[in-house]
């Protein structure tokens, strides 16, 4: 499948200042991307390089075929959504909406009719006559939206769109803006660096640190899958031992002992290795427990306690002071994991308590170190 949008070799400096380095990204007709990372990683430079705010030093920038890198941004035909959704205090929802196009020097007779289509879409057709003010945060986003949707954009950019909301009308509004994506088949380009925001949005998520792209990728090959620390580390939370990798899937730690995993370009036999699993894959049994099969297992004792409501978090120091982490259900048994006291399957969990500490060697990633 040919690419619709095309980043190739994209950099953007600032005197001495690398901002962005090597951006190469081909992007599908209809696809939404994520860009992700930590603050000052680049990633909104790349998404107005796109627009046009800003200057490309190095590299082009394709749409539909077009070669737009030069374009001034009103002739690329780009719609975005801002942070601040800016919009015209001063203009009802309907004249906000009809901007963009009358900027485009659209015929009056036309613009009416768009106008309504895009207040259609995101349902505010009722409140067209309402000031921004006089609307709560989430139908503002919305109206941002059909602003730049009003103008039928050949790509669709959000500038952190979500970030203004509290999180209850954030989780709510974001399955709106995905399914309105979905429905429209709009190429998106998204900025975010809110993991559960572009995980259960995107069709893709592209992770940025420094200036550069470390890993593009489904949201499940990324979360399952890092190629390194950083990615394993912000795409939600991870443990790592220390060692070295030993061929075949081996991993021998600094703990002297042997676990399988898999790895990712982690190096030869005897280079220093990370092995990084998911706390919520972490399984506590008693320290008296096998190993069972296709696990790998360590002894510690529970250092922490910390309750989140659905979930517990166990911290658990193992015998050379790594501390892992345990993320487990909340079964409301308190102190005591896989049942009650009575149960022989049960674990105490008070602070200071030895437990046996597993998880599915299908769950270990092998890391370069």
């Amino acid at each position: 499948m040919n690419s619709y949008l095309d980043f190739d070799g994209v950099a953007k400096r600032y005197g001495a200042f690398q901002a962005v380095s090597d951006f190469t990204l081909p992007i599908h007709e209809g696809e939404l991307v994520a860009l992700l990372g930590p603050s000052g990683c680049g990633k909104t430079t790349s998404l107005r390089m796109l627009a046009g705010f800003v200057q490309v030093s190095e590299g082009s920038i394709r749409l539909a075929g077009k070669d737009i890198t030069q374009l001034p941004s009103y002739r690329r035909n780009v719609g975005m959504v801002f942070q601040g959704y800016a919009l015209f205090p001063h203009l009802t929802v309907e004249e906000n909406v009809a901007f963009g196009l009358e900027m485009r020097k659209m015929k009056p007779a036309e613009i009416g009719p768009r106008v309504q289509k895009a207040l259609a879409r995101v349902r505010l057709e009722s409140l067209a006559k309402r000031l921004p003010r006089e609307l709560s945060g989430g139908q503002q986003q919305r109206v941002a939206l059909a602003r730049a949707m009003a103008i039928d954009p050949a790509v669709l950019l959000l500038d952190e769109p979500l970030s203004a909301l509290d999180a209850r009308l954030r989780h709510e509004v974001r399955a709106e803006i995905r399914q309105l994506q979905k429905d429209s088949g709009l190429t998106t380009l998204m900025v975010t660096h809110d993991q559960d925001e572009a995980l259960s949005m995107a069709d893709r998520l592209v992770i940025m640190n420094q200036g550069r792209i470390e890993q593009i990728g489904t949201p499940d090959e990324v979360y399952e899958r890092p190629i390194n620390r950083f990615v394993a580390e912000f795409m939600g939370k991870s443990n790592f031992l220390d060692g070295k990798m030993g061929g075949e899937g081996r991993f021998d730690s600094k703990l002297g002992q042997v676990f399988a995993g898999h790895a990712a370009d982690a190096g030869r036999t005897g280079a220093p290795a990370l092995m990084s699993f998911r706390p919520e894959r972490v399984q506590l049994r008693r320290v008296d427990t096998p190993v069972a099969d296709g696990c790998n297992g360590v002894q510690g004792r529970i250092v922490r306690i910390t309750y989140l409501g659905p979930l517990i978090e166990y911290r658990i120091a193992l015998k050379d002071d790594t501390e892992i982490t345990a993320l487990l259900p909340n079964t409301g048994e308190l102190g005591y994991v896989g049942g009650d006291a009575s149960s022989d399957e049960s674990v105490y969990t008070a602070p200071g308590s030895p437990v046996s500490v597993q998880w599915q060697a299908r769950d270990s990633r092998l890391l370069p170190a």
